[in-house]
């Protein structure tokens, strides 16, 4: 994503997901996004960096996706964003939403309340860390929303959601909640909150116990469930 790339050169997006995206890759918007994409950086400084926008779907193969946590938008801050929702690269401070995640976690499982931020442990173990948009100019919180990104990640909900069965969405706020609609939810378990931000944690998302009921859910179905550990 962070060349351009000639309609028939394939994307690095990680293993098995390229099939079920190829639609979208191919598609006259992906096309302009990229055309767009190429623009920012030439004027503006863009996250996360070229090699992180994909990070997610890479560490979350397409066969391994157990739960779904969909974000919003990445960080626009210096060195927080790294292509997986709500994380942070070790040694960046947790951001106030970040921050309320870990209080549940441990009201819900009594776990440790985490110092790092880094949420690629859930990644590797099927958990897709997901923002509607993959990108952001620095500073410039939603500057990537309306260009083609949401069209994309629409689609990947959809495509999940219609070649798996019994995957665990977890839509915490208004915007994310706003895709069930791209979810069988005859198929699949849905669980939905308030969002994890200080503007609205307090009004149901601590609590929720979303941490715990992923794990019973999976466990129900005979896998095993996610360790929520982080260092």
């Amino acid at each position: 994503m962070a060349q351009d790339h000639n309609a028939t050169e394939r994307p690095d997006i990680g293993p098995g997901w390229y099939g079920p995206l190829e639609g979208a890759f191919r598609s006259a918007e992906f096309a302009r996004l990229k055309a767009f994409l190429i623009a920012e950086r030439a004027a503006h400084t863009v996250y996360p960096k070229g090699g992180d926008i994909f990070a997610a779907f890479h560490h979350t193969p397409f066969d391994k996706v157990r739960v779904v946590l969909l974000g919003q938008d990445p960080y626009h801050g210096p060195g927080q964003a790294h292509g997986l929702s709500f994380s942070v690269p070790p040694g960046v401070p947790p951001p106030p939403s970040l921050q309320n995640m870990f209080k549940e976690l441990h009201r819900d499982l009594g776990l440790a309340v985490p110092q790092c931020g880094d949420l690629t442990k859930w990644a590797e173990q099927g958990v897709l860390l997901i923002n509607a948009t993959l990108t952001v100019r620095a500073g410039e919180a939603g500057s990537h929303q309306n260009k083609g990104w949401e069209t994309f990640t629409d689609e990947v909900i959809q495509q999940v959601s219609a070649r798996h069965t019994g995957i665990i969405f977890l839509l915490w706020g208004r915007f994310a909640q706003n895709k069930a609609a791209l979810i069988d939810a005859d198929r699949h378990y849905v669980l939905q909150a308030p969002h994890p931000s200080p503007l609205s944690a307090h009004r149901g998302f601590l609590g929720c116990g979303h941490f715990s009921k992923v794990n019973e859910l999976l466990t129900a179905q005979g896998t095993r469930p996610i360790d929520w550990t982080l260092p």
